[in-house]
């Protein structure tokens, strides 16, 4: 006769296991900071020569002031940027790489709670670096902020990580069925959306196609408002209205991550079907 299994006490199903997933995922990379201190120094310090470099670019040429501001602000958001570029994107395929990510697809917890507690963990070491560059710029170069709303404000910086931490774990599928590409893919796509999405000037100085197209990044619209919302001239030198860009964060959040639980179960039911990802498939 076989032998019945007793039931597993505490089972943790639903809403429980989501978060519990993520609780779990989130706590290696904010304990992993703490353990190597130096990895702060040289996260915001060596980000803060580029920035130094476009601000002394814009005195020499006597822009506007409030141009030193868009760059520490778009220094900052950098970070954001490059963790979910480097950390959401190429996750998957990097856990591939190391063993892991068949451990992610057996176990119980959803690969959605997975990857936000990965952006979870990585947005409160990103964050501190952030604020790094933006208290250091702001008291080295008198950067000067007059913020008309900060509940706006705070509305659009929350809005934007949402709808870039749900293009990284979409971009995490699609880089992962790409294996190798995933690398590549990434060098490729740092340079340009710095252009584009307007990280050291107003995209308002681009022909009016470019910001439309460049708007699928979230950090594009997300800079512009935070711009309008805390600098002068922001309103000035802004693409469109901040209503406008509000309600376009809210449409890139929602659909990212509808489409980041798309591919994610497309993920693993290849995963589970065939018993591979990423190799070449008869």
């Amino acid at each position: 006769m076989a032998m019945m299994l007793p039931p597993i006490k505490n089972r943790q199903t639903g809403w429980r296991l989501f978060l519990m997933t993520v609780i779990g995922r989130s706590y290696p990379r904010v304990v992993g900071m703490q353990r190597e201190l130096s990895w702060i120094f040289f996260d915001t310090f060596l980000p803060m020569l580029g920035v130094v470099a476009y601000v002394f670019v814009y005195r020499a040429i006597k822009a506007p002031e409030d141009y030193v501001g868009f760059v520490v602000v778009g220094g900052a958001m950098m970070a954001y940027w490059m963790n979910v570029l480097w950390s959401m994107s190429s996750q998957l395929y990097w856990e591939k790489e190391t063993g892991n990510l068949a451990l992610y697809i057996i176990s119980p917890g959803p690969m959605m709670g997975i990857l936000l507690g990965m952006a979870m963990g990585g947005l409160f070491a990103t964050t501190l670096r952030a604020l790094g560059i933006v208290i250091l710029g702001s008291l080295f170069f008198q950067v000067h902020y007059v913020i008309v709303s900060f509940w706006q404000l705070f509305l659009v910086f929350f809005l934007t990580m949402v709808a870039l931490y749900g293009l990284g774990m979409m971009t995490a599928s699609l880089y992962l069925l790409l294996s190798r590409e995933a690398y590549h893919l990434s060098n490729l796509a740092q340079e340009p959306i710095f252009l584009i999405s307007g990280f050291y000037f107003p995209i308002k100085s681009f022909p009016a196609w470019v910001p439309f197209v460049g708007s699928i990044i979230p950090l594009t619209m997300g800079m512009d408002a935070m711009r309008q919302l805390a600098f002068a001239s922001g309103p000035s030198l802004g693409w469109i209205s901040v209503k406008l860009e509000l309600i376009g964060l809210v449409v890139l959040s929602v659909l990212f991550l509808v489409s980041a639980r798309v591919l994610l179960d497309y993920m693993e039911r290849l995963a589970v079907r065939e018993g591979r990802l990423t190799e070449s498939r008869a």
